[in-house]
């Protein structure tokens, strides 16, 4: 007796961890507190220069003979939304902990 096994399209299975991403950052990121905005920025820098390494990885797949040109654009792409994320979180932490230094009289 045979045993089918029901193959998915790998693009299709990345595509549904993709939407599932969304759908639970939405729900974590609305759901945090105000107090709670300064740390989270910080931990999503961190995060930003994860995706930073991968974006440079990516991006340099032309030296690789199985990359494609659609991996260096993506990976471009990916590199520039991450270092204005890391940028925009130093900004806004920056802001958030001068907001608590004494004022000089």
């Amino acid at each position: 007796m045979e045993h089918a096994a029901q193959v998915v399209d790998p693009f299709i299975f990345r595509l549904s961890i993709f939407v599932l991403a969304v759908f639970v950052g939405y729900f974590v990121v609305w759901s945090v507190t105000p107090a709670l905005h300064t740390p989270l920025m910080s931990v999503t820098n961190a995060i930003s220069s994860v995706i930073v390494v991968g974006a440079l990885l990516a991006g340099g797949v032309a030296n690789v003979s199985s990359g494609s040109g659609w991996a260096r654009a993506f990976g471009f792409v990916a590199l520039v939304f991450a270092c204005i994320n890391i940028f925009g979180g130093f900004l806004v932490t920056q802001r958030m902990l001068a907001m608590y230094k004494k004022k000089a009289k």
